[in-house]
């Protein structure tokens, strides 16, 4: 199968033949349909995640057509259409146990702990927990989407930040994961702020539904301005990008008793940024992280989609090819773009 592969960190991508991964006995074999490309990606391409081993191939947004079953496997048959959350469970942990699949003791993800969906065919460990079955109504290319940034996002906003029509929501950081955030909150009837330093991106978090956007590179203090756009504060903010400044100010616009989610990956120069603790302590703030969804709890997001509550395919910017996404996985730490890139073409470049 044709997979694209990197050998050594930020080293160059290149497409190559290699052997099609055989499943587990408790696993599938998917044929890949589509696959995002996410900063997530680009995180492990630089070395920042001690999951990645050499050589290796990436890709944990993906979506496509179960080519065949493991011996063990009960639930699902070869010619179905799914999508798989990007952290996936063993099913027999205590975390797993409790219906917390999304952070099982003994995960696996494609695209770190093994090889990924950046290729034709990707394995997937432990079936019955972790398949996704897709509607025919949604499309791959937005399935692709949906499990990393959209399905945090939706974790992250309805259980972990319990957003309702009563709440001011501020996303700080609108690229994929913000944009989701975004419009999952704006669906629910929150008031929602978008901020970002991208003109473009907060454009588009206006379409998505963002009632106000601030520009962060033209605002000399975006705390106070959040502080007088709220009369006090937000309820709930969320730190969509994971830097330390992003961070730091979505704990500190929040208004008494409010609560930050930690959406964004603080890795590299941004791991365990400092946070304003005394504001924690004196308005007794609540603070969060979300790492994913659980597969079970797919449903109701599903729903959503299928009824244009939410919209996930209006944040796709573009499909490209995987000799394409070569190119543009070392690109992703300089926030290329405005939306989602999404591979869909894996056979040879004609």
């Amino acid at each position: 199968m044709r997979a694209a592969v990197f050998e050594t960190f930020q080293g160059a991508l290149h497409v190559s033949n290699v052997d099609v991964p055989t499943p587990a006995v408790d696993g599938v074999l998917i044929k890949v349909e589509a696959c995002g490309i996410c900063r997530s990606d680009w995180h492990g391409w630089m070395g920042h995640d001690s999951d990645v081993h050499l050589p290796h191939v990436p890709g944990h947004e993906l979506a496509g057509v179960i080519a065949e079953v493991g011996s063990e496997v009960r639930n699902w048959q070869p010619g179905q259409r799914v999508t798989v959350p990007f952290c996936c469970g063993c099913g027999a942990c205590e975390q797993c146990v409790d219906n917390c699949q999304h952070i099982c003791d003994q995960y696996t993800q494609p695209g770190f702990t093994q090889w990924g969906a950046f290729a034709e065919f990707v394995a997937i460990r432990h079936a019955d927990v972790n398949l996704v079955a897709l509607p025919d109504s949604i499309d791959f290319v937005t399935a692709a989407s949906l499990g990393c940034r959209f399905a945090t996002s939706f974790r992250a906003v309805v259980h972990q930040g319990r957003v309702t029509s009563n709440d001011t929501v501020v996303v700080h950081g609108c690229g994929g994961v913000g944009l989701s955030a975004v419009m999952i909150a704006a669906a629910l009837g929150a008031r929602v702020i978008g901020v970002d330093l991208n003109a473009q991106r907060l454009q588009l978090a206006k379409e998505c539904g963002a009632d106000v956007v601030l520009n962060a590179a033209s605002t000399d203090d975006i705390v106070r301005e959040i502080l007088e756009l709220t009369a006090g504060g937000a309820t709930v903010s969320l730190d969509a990008l994971g830097s330390r400044s992003t961070c730091y100010n979505s704990i500190a616009c929040l208004k008494k008793r409010g609560r930050h989610v930690q959406v964004g990956l603080t890795l590299g120069p941004d791991t365990d940024p400092p946070v304003p603790m005394s504001a924690i302590i004196g308005k007794e703030l609540e603070v969060y992280g979300s790492h994913g969804m659980q597969a079970f709890a797919y449903g109701p997001m599903l729903n959503m989609i299928e009824t244009g509550k939410l919209q996930p395919r209006r944040l796709i910017d573009r499909t490209v090819t995987l000799n394409a996404a070569c190119d543009i996985l070392p690109q992703m730490g300089s926030f290329p773009g405005s939306g989602v890139v999404v591979i869909d073409q894996f056979a040879a470049d004609t």
